[in-house]
């Protein structure tokens, strides 16, 4: 029966989401306000974004130990892949924020108390198995060209690749099937999230409706696509520490953009139980969104 429940929910039984034909207009106004999200919200923003980086960092390291830099570019690439589900903390702040609650980093930790939470732990694994199989794949397209031999150094490895036709077959057919991976998530995740967020529609419902998104808006959902494909490798460059400001503004944005693309829910369902009002300083999560300052709490 808890399965039933994750997979369909409730409030999609009785009436599905309606997905709404949105302008570039709409997209434009879902990237201001979520700037402007982050603008109120960046100690809390940064906070919870720190971690995309560091792992980041700390895999590229790993890869370079184990001789597989060969993984380094599928890896720093395929973080997009987990990029909706790391996000969701965002999509709640700038949903609290939206209906006026209170934004402080303890939180975001409420989500757990949410009836279509199972739902998005289970949207998080499928995520998670196709960024698996994206590394499976791209590692079979370098060994089909170079053979299973160690990589021995960094200017050996980008020689091969930039100076060898079987270089270039790994940059082709690697970005290629890269590409169709990027946009199988992007289909089944672009508002999915945020929508389990939202109501508890279940996760079959939270694709078909993303799906339905992109489909009835293909050339704007095509272009918020290259936006965010655009901006996370601007943010990849300096070591992946860009994206404490491109994953903020993008995670905000998607909710916006969730806003515009699915009609409201008629029936909102209440708000989980927060801590009490005696109880939020002792959230040691909430200290280093302190040393910035946030948007102000009641």
């Amino acid at each position: 029966m808890a399965q039933f429940h994750i997979l369909t929910g409730t409030d999609s039984v009785n009436a599905p989401p309606v997905v709404r034909r949105i302008s570039f207009a709409d997209l434009k106004d879902a990237l201001t306000k979520g700037f402007e999200d982050f603008m109120a919200m960046p100690s809390h923003a940064l906070f919870l974004c720190l971690i995309y980086p560091v792992v980041g960092i700390l895999l590229g390291a790993l890869t370079f130990g184990y001789g597989l830099m060969s993984l380094v570019y599928p890896l720093v690439a395929g973080f997009a892949l987990l990029g909706p589900l790391a996000a969701i903390g965002l999509y709640d702040l700038s949903r609290r924020r939206e209906r006026g609650l209170p934004t402080d980093i303890s939180r975001s930790f409420e989500i757990i108390h949410l009836p279509s939470f199972g739902a998005i732990v289970a949207l998080g694994l499928v995520l998670a198995a196709i960024f698996l199989l994206w590394l499976v794949a791209a590692h079979w397209i370098y060994v089909a060209n170079f053979g299973s031999a160690p990589v021995t150094s960094i200017d050996a490895f980008t020689r091969a690749i930039l100076n060898t036709p079987e270089g270039w077959n790994v940059i082709i057919i690697g970005n290629a099937v890269g590409f169709l991976f990027a946009l199988l998530v992007f289909t089944i995740s672009v508002v999915s999230f945020p929508l389990l967020l939202d109501r508890d529609v279940g996760a079959v419902e939270a694709v078909l409706t993303s799906y339905r998104a992109v489909r009835t808006n293909p050339i704007v959902m095509a272009a918020w696509g290259l936006i965010v494909a655009g901006s996370l490798f601007l943010g990849s460059l300096p070591f992946l520490l860009g994206l404490c400001i491109v994953m903020p503004v993008l995670g905000h944005t998607t909710w916006h953009l969730y806003r515009k693309v699915v009609e409201a829910d008629p029936r909102p369902r209440p708000e989980p139980p927060g801590p009490p009002q005696s109880d939020r300083r002792r959230y040691a999560a909430q200290f280093p969104a302190s040393l910035i300052g946030g948007e102000k709490q009641p």
